[in-house]
């Protein structure tokens, strides 16, 4: 038995443990899939100093959609440092493959799951009662945030709580321009960025954005099903508007426009949807510059630029 195994089997107070010889991963994490006595677990490995922040964000955020109960996602059971440097995430194992079937599904699933706030809101109010968000997702969340940080692939996000989305969004763009200026001494970002900021409320003029629980990394990749549900996985969430749950969905394929027509059937689009779109695919070209680089910082530039002429006008 690998030391891997002992560490599980003592943590999880397991009586057996096997690897059952599947695996998977992407360009952050590896995973390896065990078979217990207490049944099929999924475990998650990063070797970097941070990945214990990593992890307790993800677990929360699979807890907080797991309370939810609206979308299936694996069961988060423990984050573990590893003795080897790094840590690990442990959730219950699901047999999945690519999302196709169930994509309009998903679509009214995650459009229901955007709604759930909005709906405990107008519960709170009718009863009169004290509005106020909690850790346990159970009543209405007036702020957007989220009570602990959340990584958007392994770099962390700030949730500290804020009441206005625009100031909470402007918040995480202006840390990625931070990165970008210290890790790239790339100075042309934040002139560019701070000549869009002041024209940004132009896209929310009317708007009631009540927050709502997101996924907060829903593409392709972190979509897929079983043979009666869609499943979502590896979440980064926070409360935040809706539409930004969208952005980064449309940017890589993987769901067709079923997914799409069957979300807006119970949320339409508002004026200005296009934009707002564009706006927070910017947040996602950010993300993978400050990430992977490449051609992302022209990806970046060009939305930030095409944005600033459109609202210039």
């Amino acid at each position: 038995m690998s030391s891997t195994e002992e560490l599980l089997k003592h943590e999880l107070e397991l009586h057996w443990i096997k690897g059952t010889g599947k695996s998977g991963g992407g360009c952050i994490n590896e995973g390896t899939a065990y078979d217990t006595d207490k049944g099929l677990i999924f475990v998650k490995y990063n070797s970097k100093p941070e990945a214990f922040q990593m992890f307790e964000g993800e677990y929360e955020s699979l807890a907080a959609l797991k309370t939810a109960d609206l979308v299936k996602v694996p069961s988060p059971i423990k984050v573990l440092r590893n003795p080897k440097g790094g840590a690990m995430l442990v959730m219950d194992y699901i047999d999945m493959q690519g999302l196709s079937l169930h994509a309009a599904k998903l679509g009214e699933q995650m459009a229901r799951l955007h709604l759930i706030n909005k709906g405990l809101k107008e519960k709170a109010v009718s009863k009169q009662q004290s509005l106020h968000y909690k850790v346990d997702y159970s009543c209405y969340v007036t702020h957007f945030g989220f009570p602990v940080t959340t990584c958007c692939g392994y770099l962390p996000q700030d949730n500290n709580w804020m009441d206005n989305w625009l100031d909470f969004f402007a918040r995480k763009i202006d840390q990625h321009v931070r990165w970008a200026e210290e890790k790239y001494n790339d100075r042309d970002v934040g002139q560019e960025w701070s000549s869009l900021l002041p024209k940004l409320p132009k896209l929310f003029l009317d708007l009631d954005i009540v927050p709502a629980l997101l996924h907060g990394d829903l593409w392709g990749g972190n979509a897929a099903e079983t043979d009666e549900d869609p499943v979502i996985f590896d979440p980064a969430s926070f409360y935040g508007h809706s539409e930004y749950d969208l952005a980064i969905s449309k940017m890589f394929g993987g769901f067709g426009q079923t997914y799409f027509n069957s979300y807006h059937n119970l949320i339409p689009k508002q004026q200005g949807f296009n934009d707002r779109q564009d706006l927070y695919m910017m947040f996602h070209y950010f993300n993978h510059w400050n990430h992977f680089d490449g051609g992302y910082k022209i990806s970046t530039i060009r939305l930030m630029h095409d944005l600033n002429r459109k609202l210039s006008s």
